[in-house]
């Protein structure tokens, strides 16, 4: 019975969508990987040179000045272990992103912007120091991951 149910279905044009990417050309997949490869290069970049003793204190600065806004300040283990698990999410998350699952498209959209800006971060942040910031030698890598994601995404929706 359910045999027929399901031939009657694909006849009627109701057939489960497949797994195949709508694109074969598509390079969504890669990029989602690009992105996750370079955003734990990023991270490990950050790591060995030290961002925090960057980061926390500036967000104390920022929140002595401006309260209402809510940045936290982090301690090493809960840190690395968060951005661990994000990218080890992003990693997990990958077949959905070699299948073009639509809201993994809509995910990279601000993931890719937000990534860029990252980077964009780092740099002008060194530029405006005069010294070399943590995270700035892999930033490169990270924008140019990111625009290869949201380049990809773009061409999908």
């Amino acid at each position: 019975m359910r045999r027929a149910i399901k031939v009657l279905a694909n006849r009627a044009g109701h057939a489960r969508p497949t797994a195949q990417p709508t694109d074969p050309t598509s390079l969504f997949g890669y990029a989602w990987l690009a992105l996750a490869a370079a955003l734990a290069l990023h991270v490990a970049d950050e790591a060995l040179t030290d961002f925090l003793s960057v980061y926390n204190p500036t967000v104390r600065r920022i929140r002595a000045r401006l309260p209402w806004i809510p940045l936290p300040t982090f301690s090493f283990r809960v840190w690395i272990t968060g951005l661990a698990a994000g990218i080890g999410l992003m990693f997990l998350l990958s077949p959905l992103a070699f299948r073009e699952a639509r809201g993994m498209v809509f995910a990279a959209l601000p993931l890719s912007v937000m990534m860029i800006g990252n980077g964009l971060g780092h740099i002008g942040s060194s530029l405006y120091l005069r010294r070399f910031m943590p995270g700035v030698w892999s930033s490169p890598v990270l924008i140019a991951a990111s625009w290869f994601l949201l380049v990809h995404a773009l061409r999908l929706l």
